[in-house]
């Protein structure tokens, strides 16, 4: 039975995503996150989500802290400004200072 499209369908192209371009991403940022390996996070780059083995990384009973931050005000300032090189660079920094903080050592982001 052939389907026909439905007129009101969104698909990513028509949001504007770009699977190709988002692929590409992947492919040129490779080798930046292969220079960030650590015993442990072996999870393959492009997934939906993060694995960590703690017994690889030798951890014999570890406590886990989790945390997540958001650029929220900085966003908006990026975008009124028109300069956004240093968001993702926040984004990170502050998920790891907040560990930091509470005397954790940063697994993987």
């Amino acid at each position: 039975m052939a389907t026909s499209k439905n007129k009101n369908s969104v698909d990513y192209a028509s949001t504007g995503v770009s699977i190709d371009a988002g692929d590409e991403l992947v492919k040129r940022i490779k080798p930046l996150a292969a220079s960030t390996a650590r015993s442990g996070a072996d999870t393959a780059l492009a997934g939906f989500g993060g694995a960590f083995d703690l017994k690889a990384a030798g951890f014999d009973d570890p406590i886990l802290i989790s945390g997540t931050d958001g650029v929220g005000t900085k966003l908006k300032l990026a975008v009124d400004t028109d300069y956004h090189e240093t968001v993702g660079i926040d984004l990170v920094a502050m998920c790891v200072n907040d560990i930091l903080a509470q005397g954790a050592e940063p697994l993987f982001f």
